[in-house]
C-alpha cells in the first residue's frame, strides 16, 4: 500500500506529526512524504527511522523534496 502526504508550507513540527500519525495507521508499505525545506526533510527521516521505516531517497524537485519511505 503507498500513500502521500503533502506537508509543504507547513511549520515543523506538523510535517513530523502527520508522518507519524500515518505510519502508525501503517503496517507496512510506501508512504511518500512532500515537504518544503531541509529542516523537516531532517526531523521526517530521523522520525521515520526511530519507527524502524527506511529512508529509501530524498528527491528534490522544483519546489519541495519528495521523501519516499518504506517498511516490510
Amino acid at each position: 500500500m503507498s500513500q502521500e502526504i503533502d506537508a509543504r508550507g507547513l511549520s515543523c513540527p506538523q510535517p513530523v506529526i502527520l508522518t507519524l500519525e500515518a505510519l502508525k495507521k501503517m503496517s507496512g508499505g510506501q508512504l511518500e512524504v512532500l515537504v518544503d525545506t531541509d529542516t523537516s526533510v531532517e526531523n521526517v527521516s530521523r522520525a521515520a527511522t526511530s519507527q524502524g521505516w527506511r529512508v529509501e531517497a530524498v528527491g528534490q524537485e522544483a519546489d519541495c523534496y519528495r521523501l519516499s519511505l518504506a517498511k516490510g
